[in-house]
């Protein structure tokens, strides 16, 4: 009985711990979700990287689909070089069916995503890391065994003209680490769709 009541009060102190979503500086929980392979992914999976660019994303949301060409170009820049995207959708599919695993698998032959496209089943990591958005970055950096939220926010400052951006953020801030240095602007306004829960 001890020990069911100490389990319980350790579940309840890291809901709370997260409750509030992550903050820079923060340590990120790691996660294990579907690939639209198939497989289960978790981020201790990837054991050269420096660092990860988590991308709450989905199919449906026009903001989305204006960034996933963009998304694949970060993948194709950074994860080379130790920061690959991680791509989460967290919408309930029974809200949006467009969103579904299916759908997703579509999606990502489709589009020939080059980076993970992960289902969140039953929706329980974007409250961890209070995604609100898609698309919603997290930019996590690898100290020791941690994962340090350094960046958070939307990729850069046009996302209906690719061409005209002016501030590319989450390029800023990677290089910004790679070069190890902290980056300069930590924390911008996510734009995009609100992320889909049943009412």
């Amino acid at each position: 009985m001890k020990r069911l009541f100490l389990m319980l009060m350790a579940t309840f102190m890291v809901a709370g711990l997260y409750a509030q979503g992550l903050k820079i500086g923060d340590k990120a929980p790691d996660f294990r979700l579907k690939n639209v392979d198939g497989k289960m992914v978790s981020l201790a999976d990837y054991t050269q990287a420096k660092g990860f660019i988590v991308i709450f994303s989905c199919n449906h949301c026009p903001f989305v689909k204006a960034y996933e060409d963009r998304m694949i170009a970060l993948h194709e820049k950074y994860a080379p070089k130790g920061f690959p995207v991680i791509a989460i959708n967290s919408n309930d599919p029974e809200v949006v069916p467009e969103d579904s695993f299916d759908k997703m698998v579509e999606r990502a032959q489709q589009k020939k995503f080059p980076f993970v496209y992960l289902f969140d089943e039953g929706q329980k990591v974007y409250p961890l890391y209070g995604a609100a958005r898609t698309p919603h970055v997290y930019i996590l950096s690898k100290k020791a065994n941690d994962l340090v939220v350094e960046y958070i926010g939307t990729i850069d400052d046009n996302y209906k003209d690719a061409s005209a951006v002016k501030e590319k953020y989450v390029e800023n801030a990677v290089d910004a680490l790679l070069s190890g240095k902290k980056p300069a602007v930590t924390e911008t306004k996510a734009v995009g769709c609100s992320i889909k829960v049943k009412k």
